[in-house]
């Protein structure tokens, strides 16, 4: 597949996302500009990441930290310009201790901060600059998924000041898997909720089986990968 080729393919899918998130927002009264898409580049290389601002999305979701800080900087190096340098990065993967570092030099968004260890380890290393973070909250509460379950929330939150370098923006979930996207709806809204009783600002949710009913139930960053790359070149 030549470049040409995966720029006229992923223009013609985003443009589909497109429709679709404007006649989600248009029913559920909602601002196009409140939903910000993230295109989790995971499962393919520089080669197709690279094209994304030039089509005019600028954040890009990675779930390994090795592989943000590495694709970060092989873009910059290869397009040293505004464009490159105004790419979002998120970490939407489970974060290790031990994987802090190459992840706050290079994320503008932390979504997956799923413990207080991790929370403590950020503040120690993040000083110097206030690190946005998400809690990741395990609302399905299933035991193979990581995250603060829904009633830890509260007591986190109102913790803040506990840590100075960093700033707790929002909530993060995943809902199970289902065929049905509506199955999802109830762990969406429950998140909803937690997130107004917080006051806090942001929602991520919603992938791409489920992303419109993430909308529906107030998700402002949905996290969108196989509806965009499936069949794209991974390296």
């Amino acid at each position: 597949m030549t470049d040409a080729e995966i720029r006229t393919r992923l223009q013609d899918r985003l443009q589909a996302v497109e429709e679709r998130i404007l006649a989600t927002c248009k029913r559920s009264g909602r601002a196009r500009a409140e939903v910000t898409l993230i295109a989790v580049t995971k499962s393919v290389g520089v080669r197709v990441a690279r094209l994304l601002p030039e089509l005019g999305v600028v954040d890009l979701g990675e779930s390994r930290p090795q592989e943000l800080a590495r694709k970060a900087k092989e873009i910059l190096s290869l397009e040293p310009d505004a464009q490159a340098r105004d790419i979002h990065w998120h970490m939407i993967g489970h974060l290790q201790r031990n994987k802090i570092e190459p992840t706050i030099e290079y994320a503008r968004l932390i979504h997956s901060v799923d413990s207080s260890r991790l929370l403590e380890a950020l503040n120690r290393q993040s000083e110097g600059k206030q690190m946005p973070i998400l809690l990741e909250v395990n609302a399905s509460r299933e035991p193979n998924k990581h995250g603060f379950a829904p009633e830890e929330i509260e007591g986190v939150v109102a913790s803040q000041s506990t840590y100075p370098n960093v700033r707790i923006d929002g909530l993060m979930t995943m809902a199970a898997f289902a065929d049905d996207p509506e199955l999802a709806r109830p762990t969406f809204a429950e998140v909803r909720r937690l997130r107004n009783a917080a006051g806090l600002t942001h929602l991520s949710m919603g992938m791409s089986n489920d992303f419109e009913v993430a909308i529906e139930e107030g998700a402002t960053l949905i996290r969108l990968g196989s509806v965009l790359f499936e069949g794209m070149p991974s390296g």
